[in-house]
C-alpha cells in the first residue's frame, strides 16, 4: 500500500500545523535534487513531500483528505471483517454458495395448529385516570361554552348600548329606550345603560319611581366619581317628584361632595330647601353658587331658578336683591306674566299698591292667570261679564295656570 501524505512527512494524523510544517522543510532541505545531482529518485520523493504539505497546510483540504482516510480504513475493516467471517463452502474468488438449510428441534405442526385462533374480546373498563381525564374534558367544553356566551352576550349589549346612545344624541326616545332596554337584557350590570334608562324615565317618560330603581342599581356597580355625582343627582330629582324633599336634598348634597363644580345640583338643592324644607338662607346661598358656576362656563342662565332667588330674597326682606334678580328675568324674557306678577307681590309687601297693580294688569296680560286675584284685590277690577251663570260643566275648576312638569307652586309671601 502507498504512503499517505502524514507517513510521506513522516508526523502523527493528529500533529499540529506547526510540526507539520518543520517536517516539511526538514525534508525539502533533504531530498532538494540539486544536493542529489539530478538523482530521479529523491525528485521523486521532493515533490510527494510538496504534494504532501500542499494537503496538510490548509485546513480545509486536511479536514477533506482526513474523512477520506477514514472512510478507506473503514472499508479495508470491514473487508478483513467479511474475510475473516466467510463461510467454509465459499470459495475466495468464486460465486457465494447458498447458505445451509437451518436445524429442526421439532417436527413440523399438525393440521390442528396450523389456523387462526379467535382471540376473546375483552370488555373495557374504565379507571380513575380515564375518569377523571373525561371528566376534565366535559368541564373544559363547558367553560369554553360559558366564555364563548359570555362574549358574545358583552358584544351585543355594547352593539346595542352604542346604537341607543346615538338614538339618545339625535332625540329618538323610543328607539333609544329599545336599544337600551335590549342591550340590559344581554347586560344587566352595565352601569351607563341603566343610567340613560334613568334619564329616559325621568326626563322623557316621567316615572320617576321606574328611574330611581334605574339610578341606584347602576350605583352598585363601581364607577367615576363624576358618573356617581350625576347619578346622585338625578336620584335627587326623583325623590322631588315623589315628595321625598329630605331624601332629595341628601342626594344633592352626595352629588356636590363627588362633584362640587356640579351647579345643577346646588340649583336643585336650593329650590328643595326653598319650596319644601323652608330653608331659606341656605337656598340663597345654593342658588347664588350655582348661578355663579354657570357665569363662569359660560353656560345660559337658567331664569326659573334666578326667579325662585328674588322669592328667597322678598321672604329675607332683601327687596331691592329682590327686585334686580326679578328685572334681569325681565330683561331677559319681557314676556314672562309670572315675574311681573313675582315684581306686584314685591310691591305689595313694600307697600307700594299702584306699583302692584301695574305689575298685577301686566301679568294678566301676558297670560298668567294666576295674578287675576290679586289684581282684583287691588281695585282693577275687569270688564263685568253678563249675570247668566256659565253650566256648572263648563266653568273652570281652578283659576291657577297649569304647572309644567317638575315644576311646584310659590310659597305664599
Amino acid at each position: 500500500m502507498s504512503q499517505n501524505h502524514y507517513q510521506v512527512l513522516g508526523v502523527a494524523p493528529d500533529a499540529p500545523a506547526a510540526e507539520i510544517k518543520r517536517a516539511y522543510r526538514q525534508l525539502v532541505v533533504r531530498y532538494h535534487p540539486d544536493k542529489h545531482g539530478g538523482d530521479v529518485r529523491y525528485e521523486d520523493q521532493f515533490k510527494s513531500v510538496a504534494v504532501a504539505y500542499g494537503v496538510l497546510s490548509d485546513p480545509g483540504k486536511r479536514a477533506t483528505y482526513d474523512f477520506q482516510l477514514a472512510q478507506a480504513a473503514r472499508r479495508a475493516q470491514e473487508a478483513q471483517r467479511r474475510q475473516q467471517h466467510r463461510p467454509a463452502t465459499q470459495h475466495v474468488y468464486g460465486v457465494p454458495m447458498p447458505p445451509p438449510a437451518p436445524l429442526r428441534t421439532r417436527p413440523p405442526a399438525g393440521a390442528r395448529e396450523r389456523h387462526y385462533q379467535r382471540i376473546p374480546k375483552q370488555r373495557a373498563r374504565f379507571n380513575a385516570r380515564d375518569w377523571l381525564l373525561t371528566g376534565a374534558l366535559l368541564l373544559g367544553i363547558v367553560l369554553f361554552s360559558l366564555a364563548v356566551k359570555v362574549t358574545m352576550d358583552r358584544i351585543t349589549a355594547n352593539s346595542n348600548y352604542r346604537d341607543g346612545l346615538r338614538a339618545y344624541t339625535h332625540g329618538q326616545w323610543a328607539t333609544a329606550y329599545t336599544f337600551l332596554d335590549e342591550s340590559l337584557h344581554f347586560r344587566p350590570d352595565h352601569a351607563p345603560t341603566l343610567a340613560r334608562l334613568g334619564e329616559l324615565d325621568l326626563l322623557i317618560n316621567h316615572d320617576p319611581r321606574s328611574a330611581r330603581a334605574s339610578f341606584q342599581a347602576a350605583l352598585l356597580h363601581p364607577q367615576s366619581p363624576h358618573s356617581q355625582a350625576s347619578l346622585f343627582y338625578f336620584l335627587g330629582r326623583c325623590e322631588a317628584m315623589l315628595g321625598n324633599p329630605s331624601a332629595a336634598e341628601l342626594h344633592f348634597t352626595r352629588a356636590l361632595v363627588l362633584d362640587s363644580m356640579r351647579s345643577s345640583a346646588y340649583l336643585a338643592r336650593g329650590e328643595t330647601r326653598l319650596l319644601d324644607l323652608g330653608q331659606t338662607d341656605r337656598a340663597v346661598n345654593d342658588f347664588s353658587t350655582g348661578l355663579e358656576q354657570r357665569k363662569r362656563a359660560g353656560s345660559p342662565t337658567p331664569w326659573h331658578y334666578m326667579q325662585l332667588r328674588g322669592v328667597a330674597y322678598t321672604s329675607l326682606n332683601r327687596y331691592a336683591e329682590a327686585r334686580d334678580d326679578y328685572f334681569r328675568v325681565i330683561r331677559a324674557n319681557p314676556t314672562d306674566g309670572r315675574t311681573h306678577f313675582l315684581l306686584g307681590r314685591l310691591a305689595t309687601r313694600t307697600g307700594d299698591s299702584a306699583a302692584a297693580c301695574e305689575f298685577y294688569s301686566r301679568a294678566v296680560r301676558l297670560g298668567y292667570e294666576y295674578a287675576r286675584t290679586a289684581q282684583r284685590s287691588c281695585g282693577a277690577e275687569p270688564p263685568a261679564k253678563p249675570r247668566t251663570a256659565p253650566p256648572a260643566s263648563d266653568r273652570p275648576k281652578s283659576k291657577q295656570p297649569p304647572l309644567a312638569q317638575g315644576q311646584r307652586r310659590l310659597p305664599k309671601l
